[in-house]
This record gives structure tokens, C-alpha cells and sequence, in this order.
């Protein structure tokens, strides 16, 4: 695999980063964290700048290098990042994408990319997390429609969503990994009831949801009736293999202002720490060499990410773990102060191991399709 840029790709870059430099000075200022009308707008808004700029469709239908190269520098410029959006952008819209049908493709891919509609994700439930099969949420048919009753838990951004990738159960008498269904739930429709769940970090951007008889139509299923396990399995590849390419970027630059701030403190001093950022550094600059990987074969298998996303996920999620208790080091007594930067980072990164599938989960995936060994007992 060829990691050098091209003239081409140099001069997208060059490009890109000139945009940047104009736009990003006049964008107005990000709203409170508890805002989220005010955070869907101005996500949607920025979303709307990079529709209106071309640069919204990098992330489905440039090359892998150009993508690469977008999240280099929109997160090096400090641009926003797709915030509420990012159901939409990185997980449903590819998912759609990849298994819709060409209505289905026609009728959600377009607001996604413009950011008129918000989407949010229904999977998980409260007995049904990291063993997401025994899912419980049921989908009867009635006509043209299936009438939903259940629960969800961990429902991101469903306080302001306008859409639900849902995972439903349409045939309980099957075994429990094919009688699931993947569909497109309009978040307005009669029977849904959201409450947000505040974090430990105090952000709210999580939600129980319940689901009274809530119609659905059967034209918003994607896939087949049933077979929404495989097609969930193209959703967690999105999220794996992908939706966190531009995250290894902001953490090598974070890695770069701890660093800053230790010469600044004294604190570079500690050999032990400067032995630990470095581990880091070089941590990082692995994991983005795997991202280039990553996004290069996804792109070879027809833009769908293949089982080397728990490879990266797994180490990923540990990595970012580590960093942020490297900026607890750096901090000191700072690193119990909410309001300083990194400390509500450092309490987000601890959900990395559970979010989009468990560290377990993902060592059973490595162990089981990458090394060929046995199922556990």
C-alpha cells in the first residue's frame, strides 16, 4: 500500500486548508454543551457549509487518501466536528448507502449530506448491550406498516433527531440472530417518548427511549425482512473501521498540547512522563497508519470496512484511555476541575471500551475471524 501523496492529493490539501482559513473565522460561537437546539443548528450549519463548499460527500465518495487528508486538516484547523450528525454521516448514511434501495437511497442520503436531517441510533436496550442479539424491542406486521413496542437505552442524540436507525425483532420464533430487522423509525411519529440520560461528564447527549405501538412503514426497512443482523454488521463495520479516523487526529494533537503544557509546568522533567507521552506519540502514529489501512481496504471491498476495524477499535479505545490519564498526570490537582480542558474528555474516553461493542467483544471478533480460533464455550 502506497502512503505518499500525490500532486493531485497535495493540492486538494492545499485547497482545503485555504477554504478553511476563510470560513472558519466567521463562524458564530459554539453554544453552551447543554444547548441542543443550539448544537443541532450549529452542526447542521457547518454540515451545510461543507454541502455548499463540495466537501460534504468526502467521507462516502471521495478516495480513501482524500478523506484521510479532510479529517487531517479540518481537525488540525480546529473545525467542528460533525456533532450531532454523526448517526447520520458515519453510521446510517453508509449503511443506507451500501444496502438501500434506490429510493431509500434518493430519500435519506441527500438531507444527511446537507444536514437537514439528524439521525440517531436505537440499538442498544437494557438488556441488550454488548450481547446485542437478545434484543427485545418487537416489530409485528400489520399491512404496509410494522407496529414497534419496546425500549432502547444509549440512544445517541435522540433529543434531537429526526430519524432512528432501529433494531427490531420481526420474528421471535427465529434463532434470535435472524429474526431481527433493521429500520428507519421517523423520531415524530406517535408512541415515541424520549428522556435524555445525563453523563458523568454532565452532557446529556444520550437517551432512553420507549416505543408505545409506534407505526412504521415496511418501505422503511433496509434489507430484508429478517435479515437486519447483517446488515447491523455493515453499521458496526461503519462505526469500527471509520467513524473514529478523524478522533486519532484530534488525540495526536492533544498529545502535542500536553506535551506544550508540560514544559510549561515543570513537568517535563518527570522522565517517567516524557517516557509515557512518547509511548503515546508513537502509539498514535501507529494507529493512523492502521486508519490509512483501514479506509484503503474498505474502499477495495466496495466501501464497507472489514473485521481489521476491531483491531483498531480494541487498541484504540485503551490508547485514548491512556492519553487522558496522561493528562490527569499533567493537570494535577487541575485534572478534578470540570470546566478545565481535557477533563470532560478524560471522563468520555472511559465509555470507550463499552461503546460500539466492548473490548471483549472486539477480542472475540480478532480472536475468532482474524486468528481462526475456536468459539469460546
Amino acid at each position: 500500500m502506497d502512503l505518499t501523496y500525490t500532486e493531485e492529493e497535495e493540492d486538494f490539501r492545499a485547497r482545503l486548508r485555504g477554504w478553511l482559513a476563510g470560513v472558519l473565522p466567521a463562524l458564530p460561537p459554539k453554544p453552551a454543551p447543554d444547548d441542543w437546539p443550539g448544537r443541532r443548528a450549529y452542526d447542521a450549519g457547518w454540515q451545510r457549509a461543507l454541502h455548499d463548499a463540495g466537501y460534504a460527500g468526502v467521507h462516502w465518495d471521495a478516495s480513501p487518501t482524500l478523506r484521510l487528508i479532510f479529517l487531517e486538516e479540518t481537525e488540525r484547523a480546529g473545525a467542528p466536528y460533525v456533532g450531532a450528525n454523526f448517526v447520520g454521516l458515519l453510521h446510517a448514511g453508509p449503511t443506507i448507502a451500501a444496502e438501500g434501495t434506490p429510493q431509500q437511497r434518493e430519500r435519506w442520503l441527500p438531507p444527511i449530506l446537507r444536514g437537514d436531517e439528524i439521525w440517531c441510533q436505537g440499538f442498544s436496550e437494557p438488556d441488550a448491550g454488548s450481547d446485542l442479539a437478545s434484543l427485545r424491542t418487537r416489530a409485528v406486521r400489520d399491512g404496509d406498516a410494522y407496529v414497534v413496542t419496546g425500549s432502547k437505552i444509549w440512544t445517541s442524540h435522540a433529543e434531537v433527531a429526526d430519524w432512528c436507525e432501529l433494531l427490531v425483532r420481526t420474528d421471535p420464533q427465529a434463532p434470535r440472530h435472524r429474526g431481527i430487522s433493521w429500520l428507519a423509525m421517523p423520531m415524530d411519529a406517535p408512541g415515541v417518548t424520549v428522556r435524555p440520560l445525563r453523563t458523568l461528564a454532565g452532557s446529556a447527549e444520550f437517551a432512553e427511549m420507549f416505543l408505545d405501538e409506534v407505526r412504521v412503514p415496511v418501505a422503511n426497512r433496509v434489507g430484508a425482512e429478517n435479515d437486519g443482523w447483517r446488515v447491523t454488521m455493515v453499521t458496526l463495520s461503519f462505526e469500527r473501521g471509520t467513524a473514529f479516523v478523524g478522533e486519532v487526529v484530534a488525540c495526536r494533537r492533544v498529545l502535542a498540547e500536553l506535551a506544550h503544557r508540560a514544559r510549561r509546568s515543570g513537568r517535563w522533567d518527570d522522565p517517567v512522563l516524557r517516557r509515557r507521552l512518547g509511548r503515546l506519540s508513537a502509539e498514535f502514529a501507529a494507529l493512523w497508519r492502521l486508519t490509512q489501512w483501514n479506509v484503503s481496504e474498505a474502499q477495495g471491498a466496495g466501501g464497507v470496512p472489514g473485521v481489521g476495524g476491531s483491531v483498531f477499535k480494541l487498541r484504540y479505545s485503551q490508547a485514548r484511555q491512556e492519553l487522558y490519564e496522561a493528562a490527569a498526570q499533567v493537570l494535577g490537582a487541575q485534572a478534578l476541575v470540570l470546566d478545565e480542558p481535557w477533563v470532560a474528555d478524560r471522563l468520555s474516553s472511559l465509555s470507550y471500551t463499552i461503546a460500539a461493542g466492548t473490548s471483549q467483544i472486539q477480542q472475540n471478533i480478532v480472536a475468532e475471524r482474524i486468528l481462526g480460533l475456536p468459539k469460546g464455550g
